[in-house]
């Protein structure tokens, strides 16, 4: 018997059994972090409101929730003061007595609707009514769900611990949803400011062909932008046109340098040689023909990337005011002869800007002129060579045009 069951002193088989584990308590089942700390419970450390005008009802609910863990609780029995206390501390939720004296239930859930920031307030009603209508007002109010008298604590729990897992669920999404709308707004201005440094680069390379410091379209472009707003374009149709009009002359690219920096007047062969900057800009910015797409197809890669900038609205306008800034009010222009309002008005407001831009501003032919007399000179011309409304608009602006002209001075 010794060999079989030990000797004869050993522990009873009661003191060797270990003690059977106790419940969870609340703070065991507290997340963790890596650490071995407790994390944060967005749901258990949510504020729990319990609104009711008596204060034993308050007193049961609060223990029944002390007792699952909440600690955050805010008591009111006087349902005159409920608005004014949710203000003050913004509960993540609302347990509401229906049948109050001075402000009932249904006031409050009323009240609490007409509130911006509390229409997402989760409600959950508390009643002893069975009351069909009172329960059917309740919801349409935007209460989420009932809880009989007297409290069951079976039922309080799971119910209070719903409904803050889908306001925590809610917050999360909205945040998130927020998020994301921030980083598009912020990517978007990285591309659009990317967008605009590709095009004052475009617009600088053609314009450094003939004008060192290349500010003669950043120039332009201002000036473009000031007739249109005081023809009554948008802001947006503004920026887009200053930034458009800035490509107005990218069609260089294509012109000698011996007829583009040529100091004496051109002669009719020059003359017909610079005409065609104009059909070379549309070239550069307008979008490729059927069997040029065809080809450019065959590079999947390339393709993609200039289909996308081939769509561009603002190399589209861009492309009709580097085709249409020379031609007349009068039919005398170049290269298609437009007359009146055949022509664009983004080129008719361009060709405003760039005429006063050449003549104020020195060149290797001649010397700059003196403002007024450059409002002179295209006063004459009024009719002829420019659209008199738009003419009309450059004038009304003269004290900015002298800020642009301060600002962006040839250095």
């Amino acid at each position: 018997m010794d060999v079989l069951f030990g000797p004869s002193n050993a522990a009873p088989v009661a003191a060797i059994v270990p003690p059977a584990p106790k419940p969870a308590s609340a703070e065991d089942r507290q997340p963790k972090k890596a650490d071995g700390t407790a994390a944060r419970d967005p749901i258990m450390d949510s504020t729990i409101m319990v609104l009711d005008d008596e204060p034993f009802n308050v007193m049961v609910v609060r223990k029944y929730l002390r007792d699952a863990g909440y600690s955050s609780l805010l008591e009111c029995t006087d349902s005159s003061e409920a608005m004014r206390t949710i203000a003050r501390n913004k509960p993540s939720l609302l347990l509401l007595d229906i049948m109050m004296p001075k402000v009932s239930g249904l006031d409050i859930l009323r009240a609490l609707r007409l509130e911006e920031q509390a229409r997402r307030f989760p409600v959950l009603v508390l009643t002893a009514s069975t009351d069909s209508a009172t329960k059917r007002e309740a919801l349409d109010l935007g209460a989420a769900d009932f809880l009989a008298k007297p409290v069951d604590p079976n039922d309080l729990v799971p119910r209070v611990r719903n409904a803050l897992t889908t306001k925590v669920y809610e917050e999360r999404l909205a945040n998130y949803a927020e998020k994301l709308e921030h980083d598009v707004r912020t990517r978007t201005a990285e591309l659009e400011a990317s967008r605009q440094e590709v095009i004052h680069c475009l617009a600088r390379a053609a314009e450094y062909r003939d004008d060192i410091t290349g500010q003669h379209v950043v120039r332009v472009g201002r000036y473009a932008g000031l007739i249109a707003r005081e023809l009554g374009s948008s802001a947006a149709d503004v920026e887009t046109l200053e930034l458009a009009a800035q490509l107005h002359d990218v069609g260089k690219i294509g012109i000698p340098d011996a007829v583009l920096n040529s100091p004496g007047k051109l002669d009719p062969e020059q003359l017909a040689v610079i005409q065609r900057h104009c059909s070379f800009a549309r070239n550069i910015l307008a979008p490729l023909g059927e069997n040029e797409w065809r080809v450019l197809q065959t590079h999947a890669r390339l393709g993609a990337g200039l289909l996308q900038i081939s769509s561009s609205p603002i190399l589209m306008l861009a492309a009709r005011i580097a085709q249409t800034h020379h031609e007349w009010w009068n039919g005398a222009g170049y290269p298609l002869g437009l007359a009146g309002e055949d022509i664009p008005l983004e080129g008719r407001i361009t060709a405003v800007a760039d005429v006063f831009d050449a003549l104020s501003t020195p060149r290797p032919y001649k010397a700059p002129i003196p403002r007024e007399k450059c409002f002179a000179i295209m006063t004459e011309e009024r009719g002829t060579h420019f659209d008199p409304r738009v003419l009309d608009a450059f004038f009304a602006r003269s004290k900015e045009v002298i800020e642009i002209q301060m600002e962006y001075m040839d250095r």
